[in-house]
C-alpha cells in the first residue's frame, strides 16, 4: 500500500468526536507530519476520508484546511462533539489512540 493510501485508511478510521494529530499518523505511516498534511490537502473524498479530524500536536486546526479554512474545520469538529479549550481541541479528552 502506498503512503497516501495508508494515510487515508487511518484517517477514515477516526471516529466522530475524536481527532488524531499529523504526528501520530506520520509515526504510524513512517513519514514526516508535514507530508501527512500535504496528502490530506490533496484529499478528493472528504466524505469518506474525514481529514477535518486531523489537528496539529497542540490541538490546533489547519488555517489552510482544504475545504473552507480553519473556521470550517473548527465548526465540523464542534458539530461532531469534539471538545475545545479556547481555540484548541482538548487532546486529553478527544485524542484517538489507535493500535498500529
Amino acid at each position: 500500500m502506498n503512503k497516501s493510501a495508508e494515510v487515508y485508511r487511518i484517517v477514515s478510521e477516526i471516529p466522530k468526536g475524536n481527532v488524531m494529530t499529523y504526528g501520530q499518523i506520520g509515526n504510524i505511516v513512517c513519514i514526516h507530519p508535514r507530508l501527512v498534511g500535504q496528502r490530506l490537502y490533496a484529499n478528493t473524498d472528504p466524505e469518506s476520508i474525514p481529514c477535518h479530524r486531523v489537528v496539529n500536536s497542540l490541538g490546533g486546526v489547519a488555517e489552510k484546511y482544504a475545504f473552507g479554512g480553519g473556521e470550517v474545520q473548527n465548526q465540523k469538529l464542534r458539530k461532531e462533539g469534539v471538545e475545545f479549550i479556547g481555540n484548541r481541541v482538548n487532546l486529553e479528552k478527544c485524542l484517538y489512540k489507535r493500535n498500529h
